[in-house]
């Protein structure tokens, strides 16, 4: 059994709570979405504590509950 590797997206804000999330199980897709959000945070917001976080998980049980699910 292969290992299965979910790419997670979080626009995080300066309280620390997930304001937008996206997963899928395709790297290049994840890295074009995190690019366009970190270059998309203006410095004011970049300020104030937001942040855009790129991470992976093993299993979609491991996503936040609000993700969009992706399934390419």
């Amino acid at each position: 059994m292969s290992q299965l590797t979910i790419w997670v997206n979080e626009q995080i804000d300066p309280g620390g709570l997930i304001y937008a999330c996206i997963a899928c199980m395709n790297e290049e897709a994840a890295n074009d979405c995190h690019h366009n959000w970190q270059n998309n945070l203006t410095e004011q917001q970049k300020q104030n504590g937001w942040v855009a976080s790129l991470r992976t998980v093993d299993s979609w049980d491991d996503v936040p509950v609000n993700a969009l699910k992706l399934s390419f």
